[in-house]
């Protein structure tokens, strides 16, 4: 049973003790009364007063160490109380009167001052809960009102106890002492061989260990000793002791340890940790130390990887500095040197990466050449050039020139100005190439339904290379981020491939003319092109730009040696577009369209009546492209 139960179990019949108490003192209140007892009742309980103060006077016990004697008391005097009660009134005698007390009371006395062994035993064990209760805690006992009384209800008068805590504080003061004392006594002596508790020698706890024992450990250790070997990008390996016959011979150096101890000291143990580093007296074979290490996975040749500098690369839309990679190419005699110390130490680890035996890189990170580099590349890449052209969009940003710009072994940007002039020329050249439609075939989707192939003559998108280049170097230089169309030479219109939606569209075949503004049909008419018959006098098909206009003016044909001309013809509405070759009015003819261009065509011009050229004449500009195709 815990020190705890055993509390508690004392608790509970201290507790059971006092109800029981309480239980007797309240029946016999409610049965005696003070105030209707009889002569025979009080001279009773004036008898029991005496007895009680009697019994006191000898015994001298407080009133907690003599519970189980009042228990008794009280139960013989509530059944001298009934028996009082039921015996018949009589009237006392002459020498009853004189001798209140009688012989009965007299012998109660002499009894009650002889101490049975049973009531010696009651006190014994009510003392013995006294103690127990002061060592271990009071009991919550319920108080009483009111001053103290005796078993018939009288006011009683305490007598004063005698303490004895004093006695038995000192006694035990005494036995902890006495025992302090044999215990440090024994510490010393078993300490007198052994080591302090918290005593460390060469990180081995030797707490209360013979220099023998240490001395084992220490052999032991030796007799399993393995060093762990680590190496870069390559698993740990080990190398034991056995491999390279590595041995421990006792020097003494461990007893000498122990003598300098002082056993009487040995309660500072506890309290404090000691560290001692011996020397721990090995020897092992180099040669075969040397074999190991060169057997290692990290210093075989296959396993050497040269070391690589830090560069300039181009990562997440910006230029940043890759860190050198310093490889795995190690000195294997200098790690041979590294691993031999660590074995003499009777190091259990060596970490070769930390200790300088490989070779590194020469451009770190670190550099400044680097960081000036980065910097101007940076510069370069935050340009950002974004082309309309047409119904297309070209974006020339970090992502383009980072792929123009070359550097050294050192990380220097190599030529920067003639490889940007370089590749800022080439740029420009493809996108000429990709957008150009000046003078180049372009499909051509007429009113009837036909997509044909026409040659851009005079109309397209025609890029100024030369002019370009210049604006676009000197934007990204300066790190711009713009939005703009090429530098042009020649413009066309936006959307239909480049047609737009307001063109001249001159179908030869079927000899009529369809003329669209925003896309709407503005203007048709039937109209009479070349002469077929003659090849010098054919309409040429093509995408053509109005030269100019002009109202009235004479077609003349070819001059003659004489000054004259093949012919003079006037018109009032003439629209060049082709060298001579144009559209305007024909007041000399009736009739237009069908197949008259076959055979009675024009000397290459388009021949319109005078109302559908007048109304053209309104329409037409520079922008707009006179499509011809057969």
């Amino acid at each position: 049973m815990s020190n705890e139960e055993e509390k508690r179990k004392i608790r509970e019949l201290f507790q059971e003790e006092v109800e029981r108490e309480e239980t007797v003192q309240k029946e016999i209140e409610d049965k005696t009364a003070p105030a209707s007892l009889d002569k025979e009742t009080t001279e009773a309980a004036d008898t029991q007063e005496k007895k009680e103060a009697t019994k006191e006077e000898i015994t001298e016990e407080p009133k907690e160490e003599g519970k189980e004697e009042t228990r008794e008391k009280k139960e013989e005097t509530k059944e001298d109380t009934k028996e009082k009660e039921h015996e018949p009134e009589s009237q006392p005698g002459p020498e009853e009167e004189s001798n209140p007390v009688s012989e009965e009371t007299k012998e109660e006395k002499v009894q009650e001052k002889e101490v049975s062994p049973e009531e010696m035993e009651s006190k014994i064990d009510a003392a013995v809960k006294k103690i127990v209760t002061e060592t271990v805690g009071d009991t919550p006992v319920p108080e009483r009102t009111g001053p103290p009384r005796n078993a018939r209800g009288m006011v009683q008068t305490p007598v004063k106890k005698k303490k004895k805590g004093l006695k038995i504080a000192g006694l035990s003061l005494l036995l902890v002492l006495v025992a302090a004392g044999c215990a440090y006594g024994a510490g010393t002596y078993y300490y007198s061989d052994k080591f302090f508790d918290g005593t460390v020698i060469n990180g081995f706890d030797c707490s209360r260990m013979t220099a023998y024992e240490v001395e084992q450990v220490i052999a032991d250790k030796v007799e399993n000793y393995s060093i762990n070997v680590k190496a870069r990008n390559s698993s740990d390996q080990s190398i034991s002791g056995e491999s390279i016959n590595y041995e421990y011979a006792s020097d003494g150096e461990v007893l000498k340890l122990l003598k300098e101890q002082k056993p009487y000291e040995w309660v500072k143990g506890f309290f404090q940790k000691k560290e001692y580093a011996t020397k721990e007296n090995i020897s092992f074979d180099v040669d075969l130390l040397q074999q190991q290490v060169s057997q290692l996975e990290c210093a075989k040749e296959e396993n050497q990887v040269a070391p690589q500098n830090a560069y300039v690369a181009f990562q997440d839309s910006q230029f940043v500095i890759v860190p050198e990679d310093n490889g795995s190419t190690i000195n294997v005699r200098e790690a041979y040197n590294l691993v031999m110390n660590a074995v003499a130490k009777s190091e259990e680890e060596v970490n070769l990466d930390q200790e300088g035996v490989y070779q590194t890189a020469e451009l770190t990170q670190d550099s400044e050449t680097l960081k000036n580099t980065l910097t101007e590349c940076n510069n370069l890449v935050k340009a950002s050039i974004t082309y309309t052209i047409g119904d297309a969009t070209e974006v020339l940003d970090g992502n383009i020139i980072k792929d123009w710009l070359t550097f050294d072994e050192k990380g220097q940007l190599v030529d920067l100005d003639t490889t940007l002039q370089t590749k800022v020329t080439e740029y420009v050249a493809s996108l000429a190439s990709k957008y150009d439609t000046y003078g180049k075939d372009q499909t051509f989707h007429s009113t009837s339904g036909r997509d044909v192939v026409v040659m851009g003559y005079t109309y397209g998108w025609q890029i100024n290379q030369q002019e370009e280049a210049a604006q676009l170097l000197t934007e990204i230089k300066g790190g711009q981020q713009v939005n703009r169309e090429p530098v042009y030479s020649s413009r066309a219109a936006a959307g239909n491939n480049g047609f737009g939606d307001t063109y001249v569209e001159l179908d030869l075949s079927a000899q009529h003319m369809y003329v669209y503004q925003g896309g709407a049909l503005a203007l048709e008419s039937d109209f009479v092109s070349g002469n077929m018959s003659y090849s010098d006098r054919q309409t040429p098909a093509g995408v053509y730009r109005l030269y100019y206009k002009k109202s009235p003016d004479v077609l003349r044909g070819k001059q003659r040696p004489d000054g004259s001309y093949e012919y003079e013809e006037p018109v009032t509405f003439w629209m060049p577009f082709n060298g001579g070759v144009g559209l305007h009015d024909a007041p000399w003819r009736s009739s237009f369209g069908g197949d008259i261009y076959l055979t009675g065509g024009s000397h290459g011009c388009i021949n319109l009546p005078y109302a559908a050229a007048e109304q053209l004449y309104g329409i037409i500009n520079s922008d707009m492209p006179i499509i011809c195709f057969y």
